[in-house]
C-alpha cells in the first residue's frame, strides 16, 4: 500500500476551512482545485502525497459531478469530446496506478509524486498566463472537432497520467488543450466538456487510490463540508473580478507552491 486509509471521528475545522478557501478560489477562477488542495494537504497538514492525491481525486469527482450535471442541462457538454478524452484518460489512469503500486514501497513514491506535482503546477501557471495567446495562435486554424479524434484521445491519455500522479491537470491543462484542439467550439462547451470529463477520470483514479489504501475518509468529509459552500460563494464573486486578475492571482500562487514542492 502506498498510503493508509483513515477514518476519524469528527470533521476537522482547519481542513474544512482549507476546503472552503480552495473552493472559493475554484469558484472565482474556474480552475485550481487539485493544483491548490493537494499541496495544502501535503505542506500544511503533512498528509502523505499518495493519500493527499487520492483523497483530493475523490473530492474533485464529487464536487465536479454537480457541475457537470448543470453544464449538461444547459447544453454545454460536447459528449463526443468527453468520450474521446475518457477513451485515453481512463486506461492511462489505470496503468499509471498499477505502475505506482509497483514502485510505491519506500520513500521513492513520495519524491516522484511531489516532484511531478511541482512541475505540473508550474506548467499549469504558464498555461494560465499564456492562455489568451494560445487561443489567438490557434484561432486562425479553422478546423472542426471531427478532425481531432486521435489527438483528443492522446490528450486524454496524457491527462490520465498526470492527474493520477498529482491530481493536477484536469482543469487548466485540460481546458487549454481543448482550446487548441477545438478552436471553433464555444468556450462554454469547452469548459462544460472538460468538467464532465474530469468526473470519470477523477473517480477512476480516486477509486484506484482507495484500493491501494490511500484515502482519508474523514479528510474527504472535512474538505466537502468547506468546499461545497466555498464553490458557491466563489462563483457569485467571479463576475466582479476581471479575468486577467483571476488568472494572474492563481498563476502566482501555483508557481510559488510548485517551486516549494520541487525543492522538497
Amino acid at each position: 500500500m502506498i498510503g493508509r486509509s483513515y477514518s476519524g471521528r469528527m470533521i476537522d475545522p482547519t481542513q474544512a476551512l482549507s476546503g472552503f478557501v480552495v473552493g472559493a478560489i475554484v469558484g472565482v477562477t474556474g480552475v485550481g482545485g487539485g493544483s491548490l488542495m493537494t499541496p495544502i494537504l501535503v505542506l500544511l497538514f503533512g498528509i502523505h502525497p499518495a493519500t493527499a492525491v487520492g483523497t483530493d481525486l475523490l473530492h474533485a469527482a464529487i464536487t465536479k459531478a454537480g457541475g457537470s450535471v448543470v453544464h449538461a442541462r444547459n447544453g454545454n457538454v460536447d459528449w463526443r469530446v468527453v468520450y474521446r478524452l475518457a477513451a485515453g484518460s481512463v486506461p492511462a489512469a489505470v496503468v499509471t496506478l498499477l505502475s505506482l503500486r509497483d514502485v510505491a514501497h519506500g520513500s521513492g513514491s513520495s519524491k516522484i509524486m511531489t516532484t511531478t506535482l511541482g512541475f505540473m503546477l508550474l506548467l499549469t501557471a504558464t498555461m494560465l498566463i499564456f492562455r489568451s495567446q494560445l487561443r489567438r495562435l490557434t484561432g486562425d486554424h479553422r478546423v472542426g472537432p471531427a478532425r481531432h479524434p486521435a489527438f483528443t484521445v492522446l490528450t486524454g491519455a496524457i491527462l490520465g497520467v498526470v492527474v493520477s500522479l498529482s491530481s493536477v491537470g484536469a482543469g487548466a491543462l485540460g481546458i487549454t488543450a481543448l482550446f487548441i484542439l477545438y478552436p471553433l467550439l464555444p468556450a462554454s462547451r469547452i469548459v462544460g466538456s472538460d468538467v464532465a470529463h474530469a468526473v470519470p477520470l477523477a473517480l477512476v483514479a480516486g477509486f484506484g487510490y482507495w484500493l491501494l489504501g490511500a484515502i482519508n475518509w474523514t479528510l474527504l468529509g472535512s474538505l466537502l463540508v468547506g468546499s461545497l459552500p466555498g464553490v458557491y460563494l466563489g462563483s457569485q464573486l467571479s463576475a466582479r473580478l476581471p479575468e486577467l486578475a483571476q488568472r494572474s492571482l492563481l498563476a502566482v500562487t501555483l508557481s510559488m507552491v510548485g517551486v516549494r514542492l520541487i525543492a522538497l
